[in-house]
């Protein structure tokens, strides 16, 4: 049975164990904040499960704890960032910041980023773009998880695009990957010993499987077939071919120790909205554009329709009461590192929400 951990208490025994890894105290609190805040939304594939890999790469210095970010604005709207082989999470946050500093001055701010690592849920920057008045596009690559369209071995990743959008009582965020499924949702599966749907993966041979070990030593399949293909490609051109980053196969898979850097490329699009539009008249279309959502005609079985991200609000409330769901085998991991560092661990009576 799941442990509900309070989100507070969460965010400061991630914050330790990254610092005591060598993760600096201010990026340590960058890192936790988007770690526990994805998983306060229910977004528990790209949350503190994925800590324990993160801690492992690090430890072995895969990952540079201590990266020296830098930052370069090309001119008044566009800039890059060189991540140094950083944690994603906190190269990510530097960037939206970067972008979103532009987008404020000039209405538009564009950043490449290159030699980064995977940072989480791509729709997590987004929102917090949006809560700021903005709108955000952000793409990465990653590992090569889909084979070119017509092909049977891996080269493209998951490649996940997200846009946020400010709107009066939630942010509006789509997040999809350019395959079937996230991969974290394999990877969670696989943790949990859990089968998956057939329809998500085939295995090394190229016939589907509903083994999650299978599917990670296989392909996913690409969202909508052939249009999915296409938008793992228009993602790599991006957030790729254009930062300088590696590309398709030469992007590092941080579940294998190699010793070399992934080189995970992102690319940001932020801009203000009320340079076409003036705020109040934004909030009332937005305002009328989800009554209209939300009173269209529901098929047979539906109670209600929701808009991409106010689900993930929904969770967070509940979350923020009742504690975030951690997984027994993942809380012994975590377990295991703290005393691995040395670090205090309270019993879990004491972390266990009482909500």
């Amino acid at each position: 049975m799941d442990r509900r951990i309070p989100a507070r208490s969460l965010n400061g025994l991630v914050q330790s164990l990254l610092q005591g890894v060598g993760v600096p105290t201010e990026d340590a609190a960058v890192a936790a904040e988007v770690l526990v805040g994805t998983s306060l939304n229910g977004v528990d594939t790209h949350g503190i499960t994925r800590l324990p890999v993160y801690l492992s790469r690090l430890q072995d210095r895969q990952i540079n704890p201590a990266p020296s970010i830098a930052r370069e604005r090309m001119g008044a709207s566009f800039g890059r960032v060189d991540g140094d082989n950083g944690l994603g999470q906190v190269v990510g946050a530097r960037a939206m910041e970067f972008a979103s500093q532009m987008a404020q001055e000039t209405g538009v701010g564009l950043v490449a980023v290159r030699r980064s690592n995977h940072f989480g849920a791509a729709g997590y920057y987004c929102a917090g773009a949006a809560q700021r008045g903005l709108v955000a596009l952000v793409v990465t690559n990653t590992p090569p998880a889909i084979p070119p369209w017509g092909g049977r071995k891996p080269f493209f990743g998951t490649n996940p695009v997200a846009f946020g959008f400010p709107a009066p009582t939630f942010p509006i965020v789509v997040d999809l990957s350019a395959s079937a499924v996230a991969r974290g949702h394999i990877i969670l599966a696989a943790q949990r010993g859990e089968p998956i749907p057939a329809d998500w993966a085939v295995d090394e041979a190229g016939r589907p499987t509903e083994d999650p070990q299978r599917a990670l030593q296989g392909a996913l399949l690409p969202v909508g077939g052939a249009k999915g293909y296409a938008l793992a490609v228009a993602v790599e051109m991006m957030a790729g071919v254009i930062t300088g980053a590696a590309v398709g196969s030469g992007v590092g898979w941080m579940y294998e120790k190699t010793g070399a850097p992934a080189d995970v490329g992102h690319f940001l699009i932020v801009f203000d909205p009320f340079r076409f539009i003036p705020p109040d008249e934004y909030e009332q279309r937005v305002s009328s554009l989800i009554e209209q959502v939300h009173g269209a005609e529901r098929a047979a079985g539906v109670n209600e329709i929701f808009l991409p991200g106010e689900r993930r609000r929904r969770t967070r409330e509940q979350r923020l009461k009742e504690g975030i769901p951690v997984d027994p085998k993942l809380w012994e991991e975590l377990i295991l590192w703290a005393r691995r560092l040395d670090l205090d661990f309270p019993e879990p009576e004491i972390w266990e929400s009482k909500a």
